[in-house]
């Protein structure tokens, strides 16, 4: 597998997403990291990556930004080819059938398995590609 593939990871969660972007870079994947998906959407821009770890749910205090939904739908409407697995604490059937129809790849529940599960998805969803 390439190990020069691009991940982007959008989550609020610092914590969180420094764990995930420390398991993928000692993998020799190339991680950028963002809070936000507008910010992540304005990045992509510049550089497309080969997969999107996304966050489900967002909150900024005193302010609205995009929840995981609204920027799958976005990020689909333009790059309809990129990989997207979306993180979430829910568990809520329809709420992953919801992101399925709307063309998510894979689904991450955020319990004492996620790293294992992501790296599982990720590199599983990459083989596919390369």
């Amino acid at each position: 597998m390439d190990k020069n593939k691009l991940i982007f990871v959008v989550d609020d969660d610092s914590f969180m997403t420094s764990l995930i972007v420390k398991s993928f870079s000692s993998e020799d994947f190339r991680v950028e990291s963002f809070d936000y998906g507008e910010d992540c959407l304005q990045a992509m821009d510049k550089m497309k990556p080969d997969l999107i770890i996304l966050d489900y749910y967002f909150t900024k205090p005193g302010q609205k930004v995009m929840n995981g939904m609204e920027i799958l739908d976005k990020i689909r409407s333009r790059y309809p080819d990129i990989y997207i697995v979306m993180l979430s604490g829910q568990e809520k059937g329809e709420v992953v059938l919801e992101l399925a129809r709307k063309g998510i790849n894979d689904y991450v529940i955020k319990d004492n398995n996620l790293i294992n599960n992501l790296n599982t998805s990720v590199k599983e969803l990459l083989d596919a590609k390369s």
